[in-house]
């Protein structure tokens, strides 16, 4: 006779399954285990991030209360087993789950130090928070709150307060209690100004106030003596008031992306290290103000409206890094160019007339070299291309203007072909450089090929070029190429024969990926492909370029950057902002190269 069912425990026999209405009772989402509570008794600190929390279980709350159901039948004689003997909680994680809201029970954690509920949805903090008198660190960012409660203010002794991605409209007078704070993290949230009382901060060494909508800066931030990092971008202030320039431990100020027309005088700040003023409406940049930056590494001064740099420039002997960028700047001072700490000069989207574009493609170095060359010149010299025959190219004086020094210039015509005359004469100078920018060129002019024994630096940018001709591969000795500003996609196979490339300008084309070819050449320092729809980045092409130094990808479409990007330890200056990845933050960005590389290949998975 068979059997319905094996009996439990038999051998080889199926349990049987729960029949209906005696299932086991649905376990509590909330719930936290006992062993888990046991741990944190021994510790004092208690860690539920990512556990899709709702709501926090009263036995968290009463971790300091309840006895241990071991602790009344323990024998006192098993000493080993005395782990009821609990400290206080001092340390709560709550992190990355689905809070809505704080009990008041918290009141019964008096000895929180460390409390972190960032990452969930709460829009409001109860009052009784301002019973844990011995916290220091509160983080609350990414939230819902719209307000904090009066109570919270109690708590003098709080060191780092973290409010980012909120949506606070306004900021208690009350901020002003929080005496021994050092971090204060106010970032995208929906402020407007900021109260009087934030400068009683008296010992604030971190202020982030980005991404709001603020207009106006008290003239109390002049009492915040140690603030050494106050990171105000992405705001809508139209200046920064004076008093900002008391505060005489600054050594980070960020102000981009505001609607700035000047700046202050930072005359105390005899500790700055970094300016970034990008992104404004700056028309001037006096002597006055270059006088108390002397000691800046760091001058970010792009995508303003400067249409001049007076020659105090050059008494900023610590400046490592001067960005010019999309500025209306015709020249620059000739005695920037003794300026032997300069590592990184950039000039892109300036009308410059006093340097021509093929000296500005050669990098900050070729720049620096131009400026000092320039410096002994006669002013009174002018160059022949200044009589009206030699604007004719066609005629004999204007051939030999065009082609001078061995470059052959022919750039800012808005010209759609090249004059025939002046092949001959580029040919018999043996011209090395030739620059043909900012025309209005379909194709390449196949010309040039007759030069292709001596040419090693050739400028197409600011054209109409949507592809490129494969016989460009003859011209074998080109060691910088500049394609910037037209609609190119990609870049033929064939140019693996331009193996003494060291520079390639490609911003601003319709590139999605960077060209295969690109990663052949092996002499390669200098890769600037800004401004494209580049999705990715490719590391294991580019760690096959064993001196690549400068790589610009900033503004593209890239969502990821890898960690692995972090062992191109070759690179002296990586630039990729502006794309819409999460990670690496700005802040991280705005250290520079090395913080960045460092801050990758910490994250590489081991």
């Amino acid at each position: 006779m068979s059997r319905r069912g094996g009996g439990v425990g038999g051998q080889g026999r199926v349990p049987l399954k729960p029949r209906a209405g005696f299932q086991q009772p649905a376990k509590d989402p909330n719930a936290v285990s006992s062993a888990l509570l046991k741990q944190a008794m021994r510790s004092g600190q208690l860690n539920l991030s990512n556990r899709e929390l709702t709501t926090v279980p009263s036995s968290v709350w009463r971790i300091n209360i309840d006895v241990p159901e071991e602790a009344k039948t323990v024998s006192l004689d098993k000493t080993e087993d005395g782990w009821w003997e609990q400290t206080d909680l001092v340390k709560l994680i709550l992190a990355c789950n689905k809070l809505q809201e704080l009990s008041n029970d918290i009141q019964q954690l008096p000895a929180l130090t460390v409390l972190d509920v960032h990452d969930n949805v709460l829009t409001s903090l109860p009052p009784a928070i301002g019973e844990l008198l011995n916290l220091q660190r509160l983080n609350v960012s990414h939230n819902k709150l719209t307000s904090l409660p009066p109570e919270l203010f109690q708590l003098r002794h709080l060191l780092l307060f973290h409010l980012e991605h909120n949506d606070l409209t306004e900021l208690p007078e009350g901020i002003g209690e929080f005496i021994h704070l050092e971090e204060l993290n106010l970032s995208h949230n929906k402020l407007t100004t900021l109260p009087y009382t934030v400068g009683h901060l008296a010992k604030l060494k971190t202020l982030n106030i980005s991404n709001n909508q603020i207009t106006s800066l008290p003239s109390s931030m002049g009492m915040l003596k140690a603030v050494r990092i106050l990171e105000a971008s992405n705001n809508k202030l139209p200046e920064i008031p004076t008093e900002v320039g008391d505060m005489k431990s600054l050594e980070q100020l960020f102000l981009q992306h505001n609607v700035l027309s000047g700046l202050p005088l930072l005359r105390a700040c005899i500790s700055l290290k970094e300016l970034h003023a990008g992104y404004n409406r700056i028309t001037v940049l006096s002597p006055d103000h270059l006088e108390h930056l002397a000691t800046v590494n760091v001058l970010s001064m792009r995508d303003n409206k400067l249409t001049h740099i007076p020659e105090e420039m050059v008494n900023l002997r610590s400046l490592q890094r001067l960005d010019l960028t999309n500025n209306d700047l015709s020249t620059l001072p000739y005695k920037l160019g003794t300026l032997t700490s300069l590592k990184s000069l950039v000039l892109d989207g300036n009308p410059m007339r006093g340097i021509r574009r093929d000296i500005i493609s050669r990098g900050t170095q070729g720049i620096l070299k131009f400026l000092r060359s320039r410096i002994e010149e006669d002013p009174s010299s002018k160059d022949a291309a200044d009589s009206p025959s030699a604007s004719d190219p066609s005629s004999a004086v204007g051939a030999v203007a065009a082609v001078t020094s061995k470059t052959l210039d022919y750039s800012n015509k808005k010209a759609t072909e090249v004059p025939v005359t002046l092949w001959e004469p580029a040919r018999e100078a043996g011209v090395t450089n030739v620059n043909f920018s900012k025309n209005v060129f379909a194709e390449v002019p196949m010309n040039v090929l007759l030069l292709a024994k001596t040419v090693t630096e050739l400028n197409l940018g600011f054209n109409k070029l949507a592809s490129m001709p494969v016989e460009l591969q003859m011209m074998v000795n080109l060691t910088h190429l500049d394609l910037r500003n037209n609609a190119i996609s990609t870049l033929p196979s064939e140019w693996s024969t331009l193996v003494k490339l060291r520079e390639i300008c490609l911003a601003c084309n319709r590139l999605k990926e960077v060209p295969a070819v690109v990663y052949q050449w092996a002499d390669l320092e200098n890769l600037l492909v800004a401004d494209n729809q580049i999705g990715a980045i490719d590391v294991a092409s580019l760690l096959r370029l064993p001196k690549i130094a400068s790589l610009d990808l900033q503004n593209n479409d890239i969502m990821q950057v890898p960690p692995e990007l972090g062992n191109v330890q070759t690179l002296r200056s990586l630039q990729v902002g502006g794309n819409p990845f999460r990670n690496p933050r700005p802040a991280i960005l705005a250290k520079g190269t090395p913080a960045l590389l460092a801050y990758l290949r910490d994250r590489i998975p081991t």
